[in-house]
């Protein structure tokens, strides 16, 4: 029976490049000349961003999205936390989500079912396994998660025959 599997991952070779890239485009900016401001991967996966102040992090963010974009990362794995203030200098963290958390598991449970489409939906750790007879009712899941706003990017592998 044909089958695929839903994950959320980002490639961190293409997210290392980015920051490097986000980091050149920094010391070449005007607005940034003789400003402490620098861009941190983390062993997380996630950045740490830094600067004077709290209007330059804006900046920063749309300079390390721009650099994501150009890299192939989905933005919509960004998130960023709360700036906190440390003496003169301010902070950021930004996390990439990685993984299928369970609530969104369900969420896409619930689309599939909804829908009234002649799969099984099964969520199996970090990831959602579709199995269904036809190819055309596992494209269609395919496109139904690809439509459907869930904060979150997704890909499509093993699929199977």
């Amino acid at each position: 029976m044909p089958s695929f599997d839903i994950v959320s991952e980002i490639d961190t070779v293409e997210l290392r490049n980015a920051i490097d890239n986000a980091s050149r485009e920094l010391s070449t900016r005007f607005d940034f000349r003789g400003v402490e401001a620098s861009f941190e991967l983390q062993k997380d996966d996630s950045v740490k961003l830094s600067s004077e102040g709290d209007f330059q992090l804006k900046q920063m963010r749309d300079i390390l999205r721009s650099n994501l974009t150009k890299r192939g990362v989905d933005v919509n794995a960004m998130e960023a936390k709360d700036p906190e203030a440390t003496g003169k200098n301010w902070h950021q963290s930004v996390v990439f989500k990685q993984g299928i958390e369970t609530p969104v598991g369900k969420k896409i449970v619930k689309l599939a079912k909804e829908a009234k489409m002649k799969v099984q939906v099964s969520i199996q750790g970090e990831k959602v396994r579709v199995t269904g007879k036809k190819r055309d009712d596992l494209q269609a899941v395919m496109t139904l998660v690809r439509d459907a706003e869930l904060g979150q990017p997704f890909q499509f592998e093993n699929f199977r025959d």
